[in-house]
């Protein structure tokens, strides 16, 4: 196959551009990776992408004589990120904390949520110019987010609401034998 590729320098500046997409949306999703943890995935995918690297980048290498080669090379590293960027949004792969920040107290979004199976913690503020504001928190898997967010403008169109992502979560729940348990607990402190 080496030797077709060789021979054929239009269709090696293909392969080239389709492998640095493949190598550098690796690179992208196990950055992504890595912040959020996932060592072991991280370098798995790590290996493959700079066994694909080696490979293109020691053709491009060894054919300095044909210029498109590195054009290809520089252009599949480009669409690679917007590729890679693209493929982990999918994934939404870790959790994310959504902050929601309501003026209509009215509407009670945190019952609605609450309805719809969502864990909400809710507090009471002032927003601009002292205007009582309902805090709503969640904390949720990132591939839940857009379902939440639809939820949210459609009951609340005016609501704010930022989302970040989280590294880690703990999630507690107390059922209503365990806070008895952990009244008794914390009295012996």
């Amino acid at each position: 196959m080496m030797e077709y590729l060789n021979a054929n320098p239009e269709v090696l500046a293909v392969v080239i551009f389709f492998a640095r997409i493949i190598d550098v949306s690796l690179g992208t999703v196990r950055s992504i990776l890595v912040f959020r943890g996932y060592r072991t995935l991280s370098a798995i995918i790590g290996f493959i992408e700079v066994l694909i690297w080696i490979v293109a980048a020691g053709q491009v290498v060894k054919n300095l004589s044909h210029w498109y080669l590195a054009v290809s090379y520089a252009g599949g590293f480009a669409a690679g990120n917007v590729v890679g960027i693209y493929f982990e949004s999918k994934l939404a792969i870790g959790n994310a904390m959504v902050r929601i920040v309501s003026e209509d107290l009215n509407i009670k979004l945190t019952k609605i949520l609450r309805e719809k199976g969502y864990i909400v913690t809710e507090l009471t503020g002032k927003g601009h110019k002292e205007v009582p504001v309902e805090i709503v928190l969640i904390a949720e898997k990132r591939r839940n987010i857009p379902a939440l967010l639809k939820i949210v403008e459609e009951v609340d169109p005016n609501a704010f609401y930022t989302v970040e992502d989280v590294r880690s979560l703990r999630s507690v729940h107390f059922k209503p034998n365990e806070t008895k348990f952990l009244s008794n607990w914390a009295k012996k402190k």
